[in-house]
Parts: C-alpha cells; sequence; structure tokens
C-alpha cells in the first residue's frame, strides 16, 4: 500500500497511465543495487530514490574527493574526504525518507558480488573499471538479472541494457570483449559533467521502464551520445552464441 503522503510525492509519475498506482507499488517493491557512486551513480541513485524504488543497494569503495564535485552530484563539499556510500546516504536519505538504503563500503569479490546481484531485481553499472564491469556482467548473467550499462568519458557517452531474460540479448561481454585494462578513465581523459549528468539521468529512465514495465528499453540497441554536436546515434547490438559468458547461458 501507499500512505497519503507517498501519493501526493509521487503524484506526478502516478498521473502517467504508464506507471499509476501499480506501477508505483512495483517500484516500492524493487530492490537495485548501483554500482560506482560517481559521475554516474549520481543522478542515478537521485533519480531512482526520488521516484520512490524501495531498496537502493550502493555500492562504491572511495572516498570522496574534491576532483569529484565537478560532475559527483550526490556528494558536496563538506562530505569531502568521507566514503561515498557514506555521503550518498545522508543526501539520499534526506531527499526521501521511504526508501532503504543498503550499504557496501568494500571491495565485492565474485562470490560476494554474486550474492549482492541475487538479491536485487536490478543492476546499474556507473563504474569506470572495466574489470568490474565485466565482473557484474558475469555476475547478472549468472542470476539472470537486467543490467543497465552507462559510460562517459571525454566529450562522448554511450548507454544500453543487457537482460539475460531475453532470449536475443546480448551481454556487455558480447559487445566489449575483453576490453582493455588501458583503457583511459576520467581522472586522465577529462569528462564534462552535463554528459555524465546526462548518461545516468538516462541509465535511471531504462531502469524505471524495467521495473515498471513500460516503453521499450535499450535491449539489443547502444545509444551513443556525441555531446559536442548534439547528436545522438543508435547502433543495433546482436548477441553472440559463442560468447565466453553468456553463450551457455542461452544455450
Amino acid at each position: 500500500m501507499l500512505s497519503d503522503e507517498e501519493l501526493l510525492r509521487y503524484s506526478r509519475q502516478i498521473l502517467l497511465k504508464q506507471v499509476d498506482i501499480d506501477g508505483q507499488l512495483r517500484l516500492k517493491q524493487s530492490r537495485v543495487l548501483i554500482v560506482g557512486l560517481g559521475g554516474l551513480g549520481s543522478p542515478v541513485a537521485l533519480y531512482l530514490a526520488a521516484a520512490g524504488v524501495g531498496e537502493l543497494h550502493l555500492a562504491d569503495f572511495d572516498a570522496l574527493d574534491l576532483t569529484n564535485l565537478q560532475r559527483q552530484i550526490a556528494h558536496d563539499t563538506p562530505s569531502l574526504g568521507l566514503h561515498k556510500v557514506d555521503s550518498a546516504m545522508a543526501r539520499l536519505g534526506a531527499l526521501n525518507p521511504h526508501v532503504q538504503l543498503v550499504p557496501y563500503r568494500s571491495g565485492l569479490d565474485a562470490d560476494s558480488l554474486d550474492a549482492a546481484v541475487e538479491r536485487v531485481d536490478l543492476v546499474l553499472d556507473c563504474t569506470d573499471n572495466f574489470g568490474i564491469r565485466e565482473a557484474v556482467n558475469a555476475a547478472c548473467v549468472k542470476a539472470k538479472k537486467p543490467l543497465v550499462s552507462g559510460a562517459a568519458i571525454r566529450l562522448e557517452g554511450q548507454l544500453s541494457v543487457f537482460d539475460p531474460r531475453v532470449e536475443t540479448s546480448p551481454c556487455y561481454h558480447c559487445l566489449y570483449g575483453h576490453g582493455s585494462e588501458t583503457e583511459l578513465t576520467c581522472s586522465e581523459a577529462g569528462v564534462v559533467g552535463p554528459l555524465v549528468g546526462m548518461v545516468g539521468s538516462l541509465q535511471a529512465l531504462e531502469a524505471l521502464k524495467l521495473l515498471v514495465g513500460f516503453g521499450e528499453p535499450l535491449i539489443g540497441r547502444l545509444l551513443l551520445i556525441d555531446a559536442l554536436s548534439s547528436r545522438f546515434r543508435e547502433l543495433r547490438v546482436k548477441r553472440d552464441p559463442h560468447c565466453a559468458v553468456c553463450g551457455a547461458s542461452h544455450g
């Protein structure tokens, strides 16, 4: 059930026929894991908390640094030096006290990551580390949990949804293979703040679509954002039947 306060708080999205009371209840009953509380994870966490997702599981292993504040909008200057999970929890709790917050402050090994993914309905990858992305993808494929993945660097962003419940859906590994550990991060190549905000907001939107069950999620589609020209492109992506991660799960 939704209280009178909740009905008023979420009234603007409840007005949408795609959400309504039933959709809002689905959000309240949902559990979501956000991996990374930086430039992407900040808008993801803020918008999902504001929308009334019942449980947000927050995973980040870093302390807040001054260079983060240019784009990581869940945090503020008085929180410098705090663990990002603690900084974000304070902000999210103030934004919406109805949301339950579950912290993960230390690194997750394969077993603990598997357990963390099993506990939720959906995972959002908001990291800038390829190894972590690969591990999160493998855990989601194993548990058959949808994964909303976003990335942004310099003036380019991208976004896709990988859903192992859908027979034709690729996984992250289908697209990127083993990648490269030498790939640049924002601290090395730079990034503009509103771009990560845009990608993170779109990740939150995709999560709401999946949790409530409306619209057409970005499954089998890769959205590319060119911030320099303000242009969007979409590429169709297919599942690799020989993928080392998801090939057997679809076999």
